[in-house]
């Protein structure tokens, strides 16, 4: 089980593993919400288990973004689909998966260079972000 929660503890979550492997988004709603770039993995989205109030931010009429209330950690990013993206940062431990590349790189910020050899895609990329680990 992963399981993990903003800064204050007063929202935590869980889900059974397999997660999506974390991908790095530049893109600026990504940049403005975070202060730098967002690292978010994946669960489907009826296996993520919340306690505690979220709170739901609306960033564009597909997609939205939730934090804690309380100490106003960045924790989700809901949108199309059938996963939900947590963000890695705000899981306890290790949660077994890593980075496996960046999208919306042609939005990233100028005071940083992406110095990996990971994939890089301009914008979004639904081979990156679909990914899903094999359970085995």
């Amino acid at each position: 089980m992963i399981r993990g929660g903003c800064l204050c503890g007063a929202v935590r979550f869980e889900t059974p593993r397999p997660l999506r492997p974390v991908i790095a988004c530049h893109c600026v709603q990504c940049r403005k919400t975070s202060g730098h770039y967002v690292a978010a993995t994946a669960a489907p989205r009826g296996d993520v288990q919340i306690t505690g109030q979220v709170q739901w931010y609306q960033s564009s009429p597909t997609a939205r973004r939730g934090f804690c209330p309380v100490c106003g950690s960045n924790l989700f990013w809901d949108g199309p689909g059938t996963h939900l993206s947590i963000f890695a940062g705000t899981i306890d431990g290790d949660p077994g998966v890593r980075l496996a590349g960046h999208i919306f790189c042609a939005d990233k910020g100028a005071y940083y260079d992406l110095s990996d050899d990971l994939p890089q895609a301009d914008g979004d990329d639904p081979v990156l972000t679909t990914q899903v680990l094999d359970p085995s």
